[in-house]
């Protein structure tokens, strides 16, 4: 030892107050830290890094669900509207009151029109105002009074002789208190000619509660975006100041490049978020689910502190124990620091040789002890990153894993498969209804029925929101809607506490409806999709071989 090591020595020991000047206790208590602190820190440097990818990923597979759910449910929405105004305005009151009018008739047809649009605004809450406008755009009849004016694109009338329904840009009304938007479609006389166009102001308001449904996290948002990344509705509310706020145009147009993969951004609050953007496919609008960057990384934080937690104590321990071991337990201590070098270095599996004698022993039972929870934590960690929280069930990383194995199994055995996607009926309702924790119990019992229906060879998962994933090896499409129906009397059987949920299913088979896991998952989707219009509570096996076919009972 060097005259500058003796002084550092000498140093340590009057400030510890209780240590002789002994060159090898001094070093014995060096090498205990140093043996200590390396494989601490390397364990706690890698246990933060698979954390954070754990975390992240779970974030980015919610942002990108809930952002592709909430475009799906607004283009549903959208498809509503557009199919009502295209009822209303091919009714007979429409079409041949609006000819007498254009024919000189106007007095009683005028009268008999505008009682309608009132009859139809007052049973349909989401139009504020129905309007028909001559091919020239003037009003000809309202069910305002005096009109208001008609918020539509300045092309609107070129727009409607290619297209069938045309939307305004969002504007807050003042007089009703709510964000609103003008749609319309034209009227249209026996071989297609146009008599005029039915215009429709509808309140957006209702879109908050939707939103609210599909905002992640516990303090995370959904907002509904123009194009130009003007703010419309979100799950916090409406207002006309908020209408003002807009995202940065570059900021949009790398979410939309990104194909919705969720990146870290300055929200229209100037505070940072992870968000993922979604277009709405029916309209020019954009959705974007994001969560806070202190919610996402608050966790990451927690383990963080603990892992500091954890090195400083083991530090601790190393030093009192280098205080007390001596020359016997140097070989002792050399095995340690080897195991523990391995441990920094990332391998866990290691196996420690009981060490005799006191202090030693118990210095390697406790390493022992650290690596051993390293282990469950890892082991933990991974099961967390393929499991659904909510219900146990495998989430949809596993599945599309499953999937694909599947996939190349069959094919290379040359045999058949099936998937089954199964969505709850009316969830939405559900939940407004009983409230979220029903929701959640009707999920968990949904879960159940699913996994105790199937085969040991069969899996299922969360697909995500109220979808459900079932693979079903060596399986027809046939024999895969017999599951289905099964899945339904079971349910049936044992409703939820709260109530009765029903399910809606979509089958498709390997190889007749698809050749890979995106294919299947699409068909199955679309059979899913046909059972929702057919009436949902049903079974519908793909379109494939020229055929699809429904089943309830």
């Amino acid at each position: 030892m060097t005259r500058l090591d003796q002084s550092e020595s000498t140093s340590i020991t009057r400030r510890l107050g209780v240590l002789r000047a002994d060159s090898i206790r001094i070093k014995i208590l060096v090498l205990a830290l140093l043996a200590t602190l390396l494989p601490s820190a390397g364990t706690a440097w890698i246990s933060y890094l698979e954390n954070k990818r754990a975390l992240e990923a779970a974030a980015t597979e919610e942002l990108k669900s809930v952002s592709a759910q909430t475009a799906r449910e607004l283009d549903l929405w959208v498809k509503d509207r557009r199919y009502d105004l295209r009822v209303f305005a091919s009714s007979y009151e429409i079409t041949e009151n609006i000819e007498s009018i254009a024919r000189g008739n106007s007095a009683g047809a005028l009268r008999r029109v505008t009682n309608y649009l009132k009859s139809v605004s007052e049973r349909f809450g989401d139009y504020d105002e129905l309007l028909i406008l001559a091919p020239n755009g003037q009003v000809v009849a309202s069910t305002g009074n005096p009109p208001d004016a008609v918020e539509l694109p300045p092309d609107w009338r070129e727009r409607l002789r290619t297209l069938d329904f045309v939307v305004g840009t969002p504007y807050w009304d003042a007089g009703d208190g709510r964000p609103e938007v003008v749609v319309a479609v034209p009227i249209l006389a026996a071989g297609e000619r146009r008599l005029g166009t039915l215009a429709a102001e509808v309140g957006l308001l209702g879109l908050v509660e939707t939103l609210r449904g599909f905002a992640p996290g516990d303090t995370g948002s959904a907002s509904l975006l123009t194009a130009a990344g003007s703010l419309i509705v979100s799950s916090a509310g409406a207002s006309a100041e908020d209408m003002q706020l807009r995202y940065a145009p570059e900021a949009i147009r790398a979410q939309l490049d990104s194909d919705g993969a969720p990146v870290e951004l300055t929200d229209l609050r100037s505070e940072r978020v992870l968000g993922s953007m979604q277009p709405v496919p029916a309209l020019d609008w954009i959705v974007v689910a994001a969560l806070p960057s202190a919610e996402v990384y608050a966790q990451l934080a927690r383990i963080r502190m603990v892992t500091l937690s954890i090195v400083a104590g083991t530090l601790l321990l190393a030093a009192a124990l280098g205080y007390a071991l001596g020359l016997i337990i140097v070989r002792p201590l050399h095995r340690l620091t080897r195991a523990a070098a391995k441990v920094a270095a990332g391998d866990l599996d290691i196996e420690l040789v009981d060490a005799k004698g006191g202090e030693v022993g118990y210095l390697t039972e406790v390493f022992r002890d650290m690596v051993s929870r390293l282990r469950t934590s890892r082991v933990e960690l991974e099961r967390l990153s393929v499991t659904d929280p909510l219900t146990g069930l495998d989430n949809r990383r596993r599945m599309m894993e499953a999937l694909q194995n599947e996939v190349l199994r069959s094919r290379r055995l040359e045999q058949v498969f099936s998937v089954v996607l199964a969505d709850v009926d009316h969830f939405k309702s559900y939940n407004d209804e009983h409230g979220h924790p029903a929701g959640d119990e009707a999920l968990k019992r949904v879960a159940t029925v699913l996994r105790g229906s199937l085969r040991d060879v069969d899996s299922v998962a969360r697909y995500g929101g109220e979808e459900f994933f079932v693979l079903m090896p060596a399986t027809s499409a046939d024999e895969a809607a017999e599951f289905a129906k099964r899945v339904r009397a079971q349910l049936a059987k044992h409703a939820p506490p709260a109530g009765d949920v029903t399910l809606s299913f979509g089958v498709a088979a390997y190889p007749a409806h698809g050749l890979n896991g995106e294919a299947l998952i699409s068909a199955a989707d679309e059979a899913l999709y046909e059972a929702k219009r057919a009436g949902r509570d049903r079974v519908v096996v793909a379109r494939g071989a020229g055929r699809a076919k429904a089943a309830r009972g």
